[in-house]
């Protein structure tokens, strides 16, 4: 609850300091709000910043607007009115960082008006903004509930566009598609292949295959069409394609999960390697800076501590293929501490310490994590967690699936994320959606299968740049 301080109540000497944090979505809002859409301040652009490693920052006057939040909210607070504000700005603000506003009285005027000294700086304390504001100060107590304010949601799958785009500078990816006999399928592979990421191989009964197609309205004479008698007969097929050196990838269609990990995994045939496989959903979440990663939440249902170092291994090696250098991975449990009656507290402190020795490559991992601390920054700095992971986590590792599949749903289901999934680990990625996905989950996911692709052989993310490299 807000509550002000009226003008009799108010003291010279006074004072106030409240503190934020620099979002991506603070950004996108004031650029909502204000009109100002100059690509130096927006996160998303195109923008390489006035020197090397500059980057985006926060427009000067979104930090005067922290300034305004303390004096309407709580020095004077509900009811204040401004009158003047001189600001001089100093340091630039980038996001995650977090900004200490502070409001001091200076001196009482007559008719309620009240001159304050207004201060913005790093919580380094380094000088970000100065300067005063006169204001006029309520003269009866008001009291706001915060929670009356209606919530905004920012929409935003910046993500998944920059890595289709990306994707398509690549040569399309040879795969097979097993079964891809229904409209969402069929549909989604096609897609994948006009808009140039992959050139299919259609395993499955071609009776069905050909029925679904006419059923969508789509061609697929130009695609080879390999008969095959039901399921399991395809996914042989499919992966027996990887083996043949005809196919780099391969995605599933409409059958059932276990119908086709049964031949990736099979010790004769199959596509194992030293490493155990694990899923990864990639999600582009709205207000999150970059994907999030979690793993694993498809195929392993309670996997132990080795099984646990190689779906980090795994899930680093996606966040890398991504462009995400170094991925910060947070290892999530209940909460936050080590707690010997809570197992996965202790593999994650293993996990942690593991990364720290070698043991785990290419990734800064932190752990045990609850989802809190692990997201949002805010969150961590209140418990005390002084972590480069905690509150910047890009890769989430979960106890189990029963976990990694609830956080993965939610997200979708309620924060609106779009989702993809790829299965690593094998010989090559396996695209593995669910059967309900839409044609655009399984597009992002082909993209995702190339550029993890691309990695495995050139161990670098394409960056979009070396066109040589990656046409060999």
């Amino acid at each position: 609850m807000a509550t002000n301080r009226t003008y009799d109540q108010i003291q010279v000497g006074d004072t106030v300091t409240r503190s934020r944090i620099c979002t991506a979505n603070d950004l996108f809002v004031f650029a909502h709000a204000s009109g100002n859409i100059n690509p130096l301040h927006l996160p998303n652009a195109e923008w390489e910043g006035e020197k090397d490693g500059d980057g985006p920052s926060a427009p000067f006057m979104w930090g005067g607007t922290l300034i305004s939040a303390v004096i309407g909210n709580v020095l004077p607070g509900p009811g204040s009115v401004y009158r003047d504000q001189t600001l001089k700005f100093h340091e630039k603000v980038k996001v995650d960082q977090v900004l200490d506003v502070t409001v001091t009285v200076l001196e009482k005027l007559a008719d309620r008006h009240v001159r304050l000294s207004t201060v913005v700086k790093r919580d380094d304390g380094t000088l970000v903004a100065e300067g005063e504001a006169i204001v006029i100060a309520p003269e009866k107590t008001i009291s706001y509930d915060p929670e009356k304010l209606p919530s905004l949601l920012m929409k935003r799958h910046q993500h998944f566009d920059r890595l289709v785009a990306l994707a398509k500078q690549l040569p399309a990816i040879p795969t097979s598609v097993v079964c891809p006999d229904d409209a969402n399928s069929l549909g989604g592979t096609v897609m994948a292949a006009e808009a140039g990421l992959i050139v299919p191989i259609l395993c499955g009964p071609a009776a069905r295959i050909q029925a679904a197609a006419e059923k969508i309205g789509v061609d697929i004479s130009g695609y080879e069409l390999i008969d095959c008698e039901d399921e399991n007969s395809s996914a042989a097929r499919a992966v027996a394609l990887v083996h043949e050196g005809r196919v780099r990838s391969v995605m599933k269609g409409h059958l059932h999960t276990d119908d086709l990990l049964r031949h990736v995994v099979k010790r004769e045939g199959g596509l194992r390697t030293k490493r155990r496989i694990s899923h990864a959903f990639v999600m582009d979440v709205p207000g999150r800076s970059t994907p999030v990663i979690i793993s694993d939440a498809a195929i392993n249902i309670a996997p132990d501590l080795p099984t646990k170092v190689d779906i980090t291994q795994n899930a680093i090696n996606v966040a890398r293929s991504i462009g995400i250098e170094p991925p910060k991975v947070g290892v999530l449990s209940a909460l936050e501490t080590v707690n010997p009656a809570i197992p996965s507290t202790i593999d994650a402190a293993v996990l942690s310490k593991m990364a720290d020795r070698g043991q785990i490559k290419g990734g800064i991992v932190d752990g045990p994590l609850a989802m809190d601390n692990a997201i949002d920054l805010e969150a961590a700095r209140t418990k005390g967690i002084d972590s480069l992971v905690a509150g910047r986590a890009e890769v989430l590792i979960v106890p189990n699936l029963e976990a990694g599949n609830m956080i993965a749903k939610e997200l979708t289901f309620v924060a609106h994320a779009e989702t993809a999934g790829l299965v690593i680990g094998a010989r090559c990625p396996v695209i593995l959606t669910s059967r309900a996905d839409n044609d655009r989950a399984r597009l992002v996911s082909c993209a995702l299968a190339s550029l993890y692709d691309y990695y495995s052989r050139n161990k670098t993310a394409f960056n979009g740049e070396d066109i040589a490299k990656a046409a060999e």
